[in-house]
């Protein structure tokens, strides 16, 4: 797509995102977030499993995962990437971090979320 490409197999931008979302796609968004920055501020739909539980929730996540694509999500994007390298470790194949989490989500595609 012109002027929104997917960045790489690793990551895709918060209107590639947005996109899946409004089409209704399968999708887990997953937010790794701590739970206080989840009160802070949201993308409606994303489910909320702090970076640190993951390991512990791998079964969780492989039934939430079944039949779709899985988009991890943080605040700026370092985190998702790491929790992205982590679950393809453990099978998860195409799971892709967003590009700047929910600060760029707020700056690009909803600035009702607030930014911290």
């Amino acid at each position: 797509m012109a002027g929104d490409p997917h960045l790489s197999e690793w990551e895709l931008s918060p209107s590639s995102v947005k996109r899946m979302l409004d089409a209704e796609q399968p999708l887990l968004l997953l937010d790794c977030r701590t739970a206080e920055e989840w009160a802070t501020a949201r993308v409606p739909g994303a489910t909320p499993i702090p970076m640190q539980d993951i390991p512990g929730r791998v079964v969780e996540l492989e039934e939430l995962a079944e039949g779709k694509d899985v988009v991890v999500m943080c605040h700026h994007g370092q985190r998702s990437l790491q929790v992205t390298a982590w679950l393809r470790q453990q099978g998860f194949d195409g799971v892709r971090s967003m590009a700047g989490g929910i600060d760029r989500w707020s700056l690009e595609i909803d600035p009702g979320v607030p930014r911290y």
